[in-house]
């Protein structure tokens, strides 16, 4: 193991997890011997990269480990100058043939040569925890790609010993065994003439999905994950989590309103959410928290406009289940102060104290939340509103590279598109291509993302959105989420403190109070191009710590005071 790998346990490891889990190999002395925080994840901002599009150093338009070995110090160099990040999420960086760009894996164990080897992984976790940076790898467990030794042993006959790993029925009446849709499109059912079985896939035929009802696969994924949390990985994303185990019965989903597309059709309740889904989640809990310090953060799949309450099920009715579940209601949020407050309250509700809120605008299959709630001149100021709300809200904030410099989707041409959904559905359904373009570091060709011809196209406005030219501008959004972080870095309020909302802030004012030890923060965020009157409790002094508008310094605040249009403010008391 990796000697720059960092402490993991301080005492023998608890009895092997599950009888399905083979025993690990002994953790590395160098990590036993340093303080564990086995919170980290708590107080963490978490930063996504999705790898091709970060930074490209060999010149084959792709980006790789190498260049985000290269920019660590960007993500955090342990001061104010850099972004101040705590750890990264990985999108998949594993073996694939790409049909759905590494969520199609073909080796659990390795890294595509795409991206480098395993010899770099190591030298990135090394490197990224010398400056205290912790790595969430991807986990895509539901599925394999069709071409993983797995599969191609599964199809190989009916009685290979690994057939049952997938999920395979006989037809029925010549048809699918089943009315389940794929969420990319078509039939969720491929028939193999080979065998004259059907095989599921959620997603793409070129995705068979795993059989968890075999324990045969839970034995082997959790053997990879061991291996993987041996090498020093400190947590996991699980892909689609709600999706790995299907009804035993394998019926048919019932119908609902007519909606365009066919997958949308269908009350999904056999093809996902089943209840022995939590008890693998349970024996994930127990071996991630026999290292000590290691997270889970789950994809949890629902239909907009999303309810709190389907993620909140994933922590476990004890807290024993996933450490944090992404919430996309609060993702599907329409830009409007009062439907934020009624996502977060929602959220708060159901988490009670058994699980730690997170909140997110963005991700690699969406479209950016800069784009989403842009309007014109009034872009920027949107930007640092939803920045302040995502980093002062109680919970874990996860972060989408690009979008501290306002990165925005374009419209990839057609003869550009790279993504299956997006070549499948074009031109009604915009790629996912769109929010996946390249990294934008300077003004220089290519946005400084890559020598040679990108993979996708370089967003059109790079020469002025990019990390060099808004570095040198105190006002820049990048600089705003730098003081931003590290203000949250250090500040223990915003970071552990309770949540309190106020019901009675005007129309268009998100307004709420953090407090820990008897220390408050005071959060008001306008998410309107108009001033707004606060109507104050009483008459006090307070701490200006950061502002849209204000210098950080203290201020009186009367009983009723004014703010300025897109005004966002933290004030301390």
């Amino acid at each position: 193991m990796d000697s720059g790998s960092r402490s993991t346990v301080t005492s023998k490891r608890k009895k092997e997890i599950a009888k399905s889990v083979r025993p690990i190999k002994k953790s590395n002395p160098s990590r036993r011997a340093k303080k564990i925080d086995a919170d980290w994840w708590k107080n963490a901002v978490v930063y996504q990269i999705y790898p091709r599009s970060f930074k490209d150093t060999n010149g084959d338009g792709i980006g790789d480990l190498e260049g985000i070995i290269q920019k660590l110090d960007y993500l955090n160099d342990g001061t104010p100058n850099s972004l101040g990040i705590d750890a990264i999420w990985l999108s998949p960086i594993y073996p694939s043939p790409m049909y759905d760009f590494g969520y199609d894996i073909s080796d659990y164990e390795s890294i595509d040569p795409v991206f480098g080897n395993l010899e770099t992984f190591k030298r990135l976790l090394k490197e990224a925890h010398k400056r205290k940076i912790r790595i969430i790898m991807d986990l895509v467990a539901n599925h394999t790609s069709h071409q993983h030794p797995w599969f191609l042993e599964s199809k190989s006959s009916k009685d290979n010993p690994k057939r049952d790993w997938y999920i395979w029925r006989d037809p029925v009446n010549g048809k699918p065994p089943n009315n389940w849709m794929g969420t990319f499109g078509g039939r969720a059912w491929t028939l193999d003439k080979t065998t004259d079985q059907y095989y599921y896939h959620s997603f793409l035929a070129e995705q068979p999905d795993l059989n968890w009802r075999n324990p045969e696969v839970k034995k082997a994924i959790f053997s990879m994950v061991k291996n993987w949390l041996d090498l020093g990985v400190d947590g996991f994303r699980l892909d689609v989590v709600n999706l790995f185990v299907k009804d035993s019965e394998l019926r048919s989903n019932p119908r609902k309103r007519w909606i365009a597309r066919p997958f949308d059709q269908q009350n999904h309740i056999y093809d996902r959410d089943r209840p022995e889904m939590h008890d693998i989640l349970k024996d994930l809990r127990k071996l991630l928290d026999s290292y000590g310090d290691r997270m889970s953060v789950g994809e949890v799949m629902m239909e907009p406009p999303g309810t709190s309450a389907l993620p909140a099920s994933y922590y476990g009715a004890k807290g024993d289940e996933l450490h944090l579940a992404f919430n996309f209601a609060f993702f599907y949020t329409p830009w409007k102060a009062e439907k934020f407050r009624d996502v977060i309250k929602e959220w708060e509700k159901y988490l009670r104290d058994k699980g730690w809120p997170n909140y997110t605008l963005s991700n690699h299959d969406f479209r950016r939340h800069i784009s989403r709630y842009s309007k014109g001149r009034e872009t920027t100021a949107r930007a640092k509103i939803a920045a302040l709300m995502l980093l002062t809200l109680r919970g874990t904030p996860f972060l989408y590279y690009g979008e501290e410099l306002g990165m925005m989707d374009e419209r990839v041409p057609k003869n550009r598109i790279q993504d299956p959904v997006g070549i499948r559905y074009w031109p009604v359904y915009p790629s996912r291509d769109n929010c996946r373009l390249p990294m934008c570091w300077s003004g220089d060709v290519n946005g400084g993302f890559s020598n040679g011809e990108p993979w996708l196209p370089v967003f059109s406005k790079y020469e002025s959105v990019n990390v060099e030219t808004q570095s040198r501008s105190i006002e820049s959004l990048l600089n705003f989420y730098k003081k931003l972080i590290w203000l949250r870095k250090g500040n223990d309020i915003l970071k552990k403190g309770t949540l309190a909302l106020d019901y009675d802030s005007p129309p268009g004012v998100l307004q709420y109070t953090r407090e820990f030890e008897k220390k408050k923060c005071l959060i008001i965020l306008n998410f309107e191009n108009e001033s707004k009157k606060i109507v104050a409790n009483a008459n006090r002094t307070a701490q200006i710590l950061i502002s849209t508008h204000r210098k950080p310094e203290k201020m009186e605040i009367p009983v009723v005071f004014e703010i300025a249009p897109y005004e966002g403010l933290v004030l301390e008391y």
